[in-house]
């Protein structure tokens, strides 16, 4: 049942990150850099804070009298992983994040640490190496859904230059993706570098609720610091965007729909946090291993797809198309199902 529901778990966590960018589609008049930013200062700001204080009583008392050096080790990695989330191209970043995946394992190799799994426990074990298996087969349906969407971009491309734009450059595609996934995955090391705070709330719950097992939302105290980090990043950014396409005046432009935009921006940045406050219970079923990430992963990619097949967003396109996405839907499924069962035998 622990494996079953840590699934679960991420599922709810992957639906909330591959639906939350709906929300932006209602925004009008806006600017990317000015409806992200909003978005985010309730995603990294506002809503961690408030997450943490609804299910870890004391939690601001726990980050005050944890040493600087975790809280500054913990930003540090936020910083990391804010900057690898800002590469774009959905299927690019997380073929990046496939590979990033096995990070922390390999990291343990070199400094191991009671009771996580080192890259070499995943690879000589049976369970281990069905893992490695899943994120085989999941890299191969991030890249036919990738390719799918460059021919779905070609199939509707009514100009030249739209259809150079979407041939893919493998060379710097790889580049950054890679890049871009060995940064994403500093989010595992910055729960990792405050595994303390964690640990802390875990263990005033167990006080509490003694033989009720792990607390599920230990983790949700070291989003509160990882998060500050991913703002800086992402705060940075847009504020560089804004003055460089003067866009500040769309957070007060009154020719533009003021409250709905704020308000859709809004929703959209708490769904983005959902992912992670529902991530953290499924890391307390699985453990923070490779596992976990590549299921968050896959169910991430999967829903993304699944909301474009709603939303008939190849609806126009070629046969050939349409049959590239369903396959590469169908691996992503199965790596789900295969790291599963990894999980299972484990």
């Amino acid at each position: 049942m622990q494996i079953i529901f840590g699934v679960i778990f991420h599922f709810i966590g992957g639906f909330a990150s591959g639906s939350f960018y709906i929300p932006y589609k209602k925004v009008k008049g806006w600017a990317w850099e000015s409806y992200w930013i909003v978005g985010g200062i309730f995603s990294w700001l506002i809503v961690p804070p408030l997450a943490a204080y609804l299910t870890i009583p004391d939690f601001a008392e726990i980050i005050k009298h944890t040493d600087v050096a975790t809280i500054g080790l913990t930003y540090f990695f936020g910083v990391l992983w804010g900057i690898g989330g800002l590469t774009f191209g959905l299927g690019v970043r997380y073929l990046g994040v496939s590979l990033g995946a096995l990070m922390p394992s390999i990291y343990y190799d070199f400094y191991p640490k009671a009771g996580k799994d080192t890259f070499t426990d995943i690879i000589t074990s049976p369970w281990g190496q069905l893992v490695i298996v899943g994120l085989l087969v999941c890299i191969v349906g991030i890249i036919l859904c990738g390719k799918a969407g460059m021919m779905k971009e070609k199939d509707l491309a009514t100009q030249k230059e739209t259809k150079e734009s979407a041939e893919f450059k493998i060379g710097l595609g790889l580049t950054v993706a890679i890049i871009s996934g060995i940064l994403s995955s500093c989010f595992a090391f910055g729960i990792d570098a405050g595994k303390d705070m964690a640990h802390e709330a875990n263990n005033l719950w167990k006080a509490i609720h003694p033989g009720q097992g792990e607390f599920l939302f230990q983790n949700n105290v070291t989003y509160v610091v990882i998060l500050w980090g991913g703002l800086t990043t992402n705060f940075l950014w847009c504020m560089l965007l804004n003055a460089r396409n003067k866009t500040f005046k769309d957070y007060t432009n009154k020719k533009t729909p003021l409250f709905s935009n704020y308000i859709f921006a809004a929703l959209a940045g708490i769904t983005w946090f959902l992912q992670f406050f529902f991530y953290g219970m499924g890391e307390s079923k699985l453990g923070n291993g490779a596992s976990s990430w590549i299921l968050h992963m896959a169910f991430i990619i999967l829903v993304a797809n699944v909301w474009g097949l709603v939303l008939k967003e190849w609806k126009s396109v070629t046969k050939k198309t349409f049959r590239t996405v369903l396959i590469g839907i169908a691996f992503i499924i199965a790596s789900i199902l295969i790291v599963g069962y990894g999980n299972s035998i484990k």
